[in-house]
């Protein structure tokens, strides 16, 4: 019983001390770079060649990166971010494509999996051999698949609407006087 009474008030003890600890070091962040991390998509694709949002945020944030590094986001992402860090942007580069999910083609596949080794997302199903099929949901549609697929079974496709992408689009504004 007294070992028991012992650990407790030592693991109390070290975790009130390790509690302290951690609110006197705090280091606080870059709060900028949260803004800018809450404004991007958050998909982890990699399309602007950082492992993620979190490092992209912080290389725009320190100028490091341009504000059109993310293509997903398009000319909208990259007029908001100019915006917040006040500087001029030249959109003539920037696609605004929309959201792609990919498709495979089943006839011309062969099951090599590089576009499954290549996919961040695990979004591609299949084994070597097997014909590979794409979870719609969890494709971000970063074209890594697209570009290594050496039969060119691989098709980007818009996004289709269903039920939980569908939103009620705006209505037109006429010319009406009040």
């Amino acid at each position: 019983m007294t070992a028991i009474l012992i650990l407790m008030t030592l693991g109390l003890l070290l975790g009130g001390l390790l509690g302290l600890a951690g609110q006197y070091f705090k280091v606080e962040g870059n709060p900028l770079q949260e803004e800018i991390e809450s404004l991007l998509p958050g998909s982890q694709c990699g399309q602007c060649g950082f492992p993620g949002c979190s490092p992209a945020a912080e290389a725009i944030a320190n100028g490091a990166a341009p504000v059109t590094a993310c293509p997903p986001g398009g000319k909208a992402l990259a007029e908001m971010l100019a915006a917040k860090l006040g500087v001029s942007v030249d959109l003539s580069g920037v696609a605004d494509k929309g959201p792609m999910i990919a498709y495979v083609h089943e006839n011309l596949c062969i099951g090599c999996t590089k576009c499954f080794k290549r996919c961040p997302t695990d979004a591609i199903l299949g084994s070597s051999k097997q014909i590979h099929a794409v979870f719609a949901d969890a494709c971000t549609g970063c074209e890594k698949c697209f570009e290594v697929c050496p039969t060119e079974c691989i098709e980007m496709r818009p996004l289709t609407h269903t039920v939980q992408t569908w939103y009620w689009p705006s209505p037109m504004m006429t010319g009406v006087a009040a």
